[in-house]
Protein backbone atom coordinates (compact mmCIF):
# COMPACT_ATOMS: atom_id res chain seq x y z
CA UNK A 1 0.00 0.00 0.00
CA UNK A 2 0.92 3.53 -0.75
CA UNK A 3 0.86 6.80 0.96
CA UNK A 4 -2.08 9.15 -0.49
CA UNK A 5 -2.09 12.59 -1.66
CA UNK A 6 -5.00 14.73 -2.07
CA UNK A 7 -4.75 17.37 -3.81
CA UNK A 8 -6.81 20.20 -5.05
CA UNK A 9 -8.35 23.89 -4.75
CA UNK A 10 -8.53 25.74 -1.59
CA UNK A 11 -11.44 24.49 0.36
CA UNK A 12 -11.61 21.48 -2.00
CA UNK A 13 -11.60 19.47 1.58
CA UNK A 14 -8.60 17.70 1.31
CA UNK A 15 -8.07 18.30 5.09
CA UNK A 16 -11.25 17.61 6.34
CA UNK A 17 -11.70 14.50 3.26
CA UNK A 18 -7.93 13.52 4.38
CA UNK A 19 -9.45 13.32 7.95
CA UNK A 20 -12.34 11.19 7.08
CA UNK A 21 -10.66 8.79 4.62
CA UNK A 22 -7.65 8.12 7.23
CA UNK A 23 -10.07 7.35 9.93
CA UNK A 24 -12.40 5.23 7.40
CA UNK A 25 -8.48 3.32 6.82
CA UNK A 26 -7.22 3.25 10.22
CA UNK A 27 -4.52 5.30 8.71
CA UNK A 28 -2.73 8.59 9.61
CA UNK A 29 -3.12 11.64 8.93
CA UNK A 30 -0.73 14.39 7.90
CA UNK A 31 -2.26 17.96 6.67
CA UNK A 32 0.97 19.56 5.33
CA UNK A 33 0.14 23.01 6.35
CA UNK A 34 0.19 21.76 9.61
CA UNK A 35 3.53 20.31 9.60
CA UNK A 36 4.88 23.00 7.19
CA UNK A 37 4.17 25.17 10.68
CA UNK A 38 5.51 22.79 13.25
CA UNK A 39 8.74 23.09 11.08
CA UNK A 40 8.88 26.50 10.22
CA UNK A 41 7.19 28.06 13.35
CA UNK A 42 5.22 30.15 11.07
CA UNK A 43 1.62 29.49 9.90
CA UNK A 44 1.42 29.08 5.76
CA UNK A 45 -0.10 32.74 5.71
CA UNK A 46 2.15 34.37 7.76
CA UNK A 47 5.23 32.63 5.94
CA UNK A 48 3.97 33.91 3.07
CA UNK A 49 3.20 37.26 4.19
CA UNK A 50 6.96 37.51 5.78
CA UNK A 51 8.89 36.46 3.19
CA UNK A 52 6.68 35.59 -0.06
CA UNK A 53 4.90 33.07 -1.79
CA UNK A 54 7.92 31.65 -4.02
CA UNK A 55 9.87 31.61 -0.83
CA UNK A 56 6.90 29.40 0.70
CA UNK A 57 6.59 27.30 -2.54
CA UNK A 58 10.68 26.23 -2.13
CA UNK A 59 10.27 25.51 1.54
CA UNK A 60 6.75 23.55 1.30
CA UNK A 61 8.05 20.95 -1.40
CA UNK A 62 10.88 20.24 1.46
CA UNK A 63 8.59 19.92 3.78
CA UNK A 64 6.54 17.19 1.71
CA UNK A 65 9.78 15.37 0.96
CA UNK A 66 11.01 15.31 4.77
CA UNK A 67 8.29 14.00 5.90
CA UNK A 68 7.74 10.96 3.50
CA UNK A 69 11.48 10.18 4.05
CA UNK A 70 10.53 10.01 8.35
CA UNK A 71 7.60 8.78 7.84
CA UNK A 72 7.46 5.20 9.77
CA UNK A 73 4.74 3.82 7.64
CA UNK A 74 3.08 4.05 3.99
CA UNK A 75 -0.63 4.16 5.63
CA UNK A 76 -1.01 7.66 5.57
CA UNK A 77 -3.42 10.14 3.91
CA UNK A 78 -1.34 13.27 3.23
CA UNK A 79 -3.52 16.66 2.54
CA UNK A 80 -1.48 19.18 0.34
CA UNK A 81 -1.56 22.72 -0.13
CA UNK A 82 -3.49 23.84 -3.29
CA UNK A 83 -0.66 25.12 -5.10
CA UNK A 84 1.82 22.86 -4.11
CA UNK A 85 1.13 20.02 -7.46
CA UNK A 86 1.92 23.63 -9.70
CA UNK A 87 5.21 24.07 -8.55
CA UNK A 88 8.74 22.53 -10.08
CA UNK A 89 8.50 19.05 -10.73
CA UNK A 90 5.78 18.43 -7.26
CA UNK A 91 3.33 16.68 -9.36
CA UNK A 92 6.58 13.69 -10.10
CA UNK A 93 7.24 13.94 -6.49
CA UNK A 94 4.05 12.70 -5.58
CA UNK A 95 4.26 9.94 -8.78
CA UNK A 96 7.23 8.51 -6.80
CA UNK A 97 5.98 8.95 -3.26
CA UNK A 98 2.40 7.33 -3.71
CA UNK A 99 -0.74 7.94 -5.24
CA UNK A 100 -2.14 10.91 -6.07
CA UNK A 101 -5.88 12.35 -6.12
CA UNK A 102 -7.50 15.15 -7.25
CA UNK A 103 -10.81 16.45 -5.50
CA UNK A 104 -12.14 18.39 -8.30
CA UNK A 105 -15.51 21.48 -7.69
CA UNK A 106 -16.61 23.19 -10.25
CA UNK A 107 -15.76 26.89 -9.46
CA UNK A 108 -18.80 27.85 -7.84
CA UNK A 109 -19.36 25.55 -5.51
CA UNK A 110 -15.48 26.46 -4.43
CA UNK A 111 -16.35 30.24 -4.04
CA UNK A 112 -19.80 29.15 -1.79
CA UNK A 113 -17.13 26.80 0.17
CA UNK A 114 -14.78 29.31 0.72
CA UNK A 115 -17.34 32.04 1.91
CA UNK A 116 -17.93 29.37 5.12
CA UNK A 117 -13.83 29.90 5.70
CA UNK A 118 -11.67 32.58 7.17
CA UNK A 119 -10.76 34.25 3.91
CA UNK A 120 -8.13 36.75 6.46
CA UNK A 121 -5.94 33.30 6.08
CA UNK A 122 -5.99 33.21 2.32
CA UNK A 123 -4.31 36.47 1.47
CA UNK A 124 -5.32 36.30 -2.07
CA UNK A 125 -8.85 36.40 -1.77
CA UNK A 126 -8.80 38.74 1.54
CA UNK A 127 -11.75 41.61 0.94
CA UNK A 128 -13.27 40.01 -2.18
CA UNK A 129 -16.83 39.89 -2.83
CA UNK A 130 -18.44 36.90 -4.12
CA UNK A 131 -18.29 38.10 -7.43
CA UNK A 132 -14.77 38.37 -7.13
CA UNK A 133 -14.10 35.23 -5.44
CA UNK A 134 -15.93 33.63 -8.90
CA UNK A 135 -14.09 36.25 -11.16
CA UNK A 136 -10.98 35.10 -9.63
CA UNK A 137 -11.18 31.21 -8.53
CA UNK A 138 -12.57 30.67 -12.34
CA UNK A 139 -9.15 31.12 -13.96
CA UNK A 140 -6.55 30.58 -11.35
CA UNK A 141 -8.68 27.35 -10.84
CA UNK A 142 -8.05 26.44 -14.81
CA UNK A 143 -4.47 27.94 -14.77
CA UNK A 144 -3.66 24.92 -12.63
CA UNK A 145 -5.75 22.20 -14.01
CA UNK A 146 -2.87 20.89 -16.17
CA UNK A 147 -1.33 19.71 -13.04
CA UNK A 148 -3.88 18.58 -10.52
CA UNK A 149 -4.89 16.66 -13.78
CA UNK A 150 -1.86 14.47 -13.38
CA UNK A 151 -3.29 12.58 -10.50
CA UNK A 152 -3.45 9.28 -10.55
CA UNK A 153 -7.15 9.71 -9.60
CA UNK A 154 -9.49 12.39 -10.25
CA UNK A 155 -12.93 12.32 -7.98
CA UNK A 156 -15.93 14.99 -9.47
CA UNK A 157 -17.57 16.40 -6.39
CA UNK A 158 -21.01 15.68 -5.95
CA UNK A 159 -21.72 19.66 -5.59
CA UNK A 160 -22.02 21.86 -2.57
CA UNK A 161 -24.05 19.77 -0.17
CA UNK A 162 -23.24 18.86 3.48
CA UNK A 163 -22.47 15.86 3.25
CA UNK A 164 -20.25 16.09 -0.30
CA UNK A 165 -16.81 15.48 2.24
CA UNK A 166 -17.78 12.38 3.65
CA UNK A 167 -19.51 10.83 -0.10
CA UNK A 168 -15.74 11.65 -1.51
CA UNK A 169 -13.81 10.10 1.07
CA UNK A 170 -15.96 6.90 0.73
CA UNK A 171 -15.65 7.12 -2.88
CA UNK A 172 -12.12 7.24 -2.56
CA UNK A 173 -11.75 4.82 0.02
CA UNK A 174 -13.83 2.48 -2.60
CA UNK A 175 -11.09 2.73 -5.38
CA UNK A 176 -8.65 2.26 -2.60
CA UNK A 177 -10.04 -1.03 -1.81
CA UNK A 178 -10.49 -2.11 -5.25
CA UNK A 179 -6.96 -1.24 -6.01
CA UNK A 180 -5.28 -3.26 -3.26
CA UNK A 181 -7.29 -6.64 -4.52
Amino acid sequence: MQPVYLIGYMASGKSTIGRILADKLGWHFVDLDDAFMEIHGLSTTDYIRQYGIDAFRRKEKYVLEDIADMAPTETVVYATGGGYPCYEDNMDCLHELGTSIYIRWKPEDLVERLLLTDLSERPVLQGRSRKELLDFVTPHLAAREEYYKQATLTIDAPGFIPEADEIIAEQICQYLKHKTK
